[in-house]
């Protein structure tokens, strides 16, 4: 599975606490997807997409 963020990301915080193993901040202060979601994180990575509070975090399966 493949996670993106979209424009739109009002750096919250919410995605990189459910799922670091996935998300991080880069260097503008916006969340970033930077590692494919491994089975293991699928749960989490999906209550990111589901908490993000602007909705733009998209996961393709």
């Amino acid at each position: 599975m493949k996670a993106k963020v979209n424009d739109g990301c009002i750096s919250c915080g919410a995605c990189v606490a459910s799922c670091p193993e996935v998300f991080r901040f880069n260097d503008d202060g916006v969340a970033e997807a930077y590692a494919e979601v491994a089975p293991e994180y699928e749960s989490p990575a999906m209550e990111a997409r589901d908490e993000c509070p602007v909705a733009v975090i998209d996961i393709e399966e």
